[in-house]
């Protein structure tokens, strides 16, 4: 994996990954999405996330470990209520609705395990032309680019910050 600063598959700004699973998850999974967090951190890109436990948490602890920087898209009005990894809390007062922001804030979104909110994530980012990277789930959902590991979804994360 090459580090450095990725930019935009449109060449404008960094590259903006959307992350997105369950609010609880297994210790796998955690383990999972820490490593792309770290990954992503590696790569310079900025990760946009629900802000709040589980995947979002691990992912967020992951890449502040590697200096990363990680947004998080919160429900409510309060942003000391998001998982203490965040380098910006951004408080939405949307509720689920705020799941339309973390699916068009990323210039791809990786799917984790998780429940209706990651499915609707999914959905939106589908329908925003996003590509879609499921990280061991979701691969039923036509258009979703399964991948069975990090490493596999980092790969592909790569190939659309490259030019060519």
């Amino acid at each position: 994996m090459k580090v450095g600063r990725s930019r935009r598959p449109d060449g404008v700004g960094r590259l903006q990954v959307a992350v997105s699973g369950g609010g609880t998850c297994r210790p796998q999974v955690a383990r999972a999405a820490a490593a792309l967090g770290e990954a992503l951190a590696e790569l310079g890109a900025v990760i946009i996330c629900g802000g709040m436990g589980g995947v979002m948490e691990a992912v967020s602890r992951g890449a502040t470990q590697r200096g990363g920087m990680v947004i998080g898209m919160l429900p409510g009005y309060d942003r000391r209520s998001g998982n203490s990894f965040l380098t910006a809390a951004v408080p939405t007062g949307l509720g689920h609705g705020r799941n339309v922001l973390v699916a068009a804030g990323g210039d791809v979104l990786v799917a984790f395990p998780g429940g209706a909110g990651t499915l609707s994530e999914i959905a939106l980012a589908l329908r925003l032309g996003r590509p879609v990277i499921g990280v061991g789930a979701w691969g039923q959902i036509e258009g979703v680019h399964e991948v069975q590991d990090v490493e596999a979804a980092v790969e592909r994360i790569g190939a659309l910050a490259s030019p060519g």
